[in-house]
């Protein structure tokens, strides 16, 4: 899917390896767009996302963060 989206123009793709739990992909992403509306860059903001998942008791396994890459633009 995220190949799709990048041949069609968007400039940037979150994406996930494998199927992740939707708890923790849930707030993966609530804190991804809480960092980007911070002024963080969306390297950061998924960076700061993942930690904040390994630095839970429930969702500190990669498993759970570890599926997600950005494609295209990192800014």
């Amino acid at each position: 899917m995220a190949g799709v989206a990048a041949q069609v123009g968007a400039r940037s793709t979150l994406a996930s390896l494998w199927l992740v739990d939707d708890a923790s992909t849930a707030k993966l992403m609530a804190s991804f767009y809480e960092n980007l509306q911070g002024g963080k860059t969306k390297a950061e903001a998924l960076q700061a996302a993942q930690i904040s998942l390994i630095t839970s008791e429930e969702n500190r396994h990669p498993f759970f963060w570890a599926s997600f890459l950005l494609i295209g633009s990192w800014a």
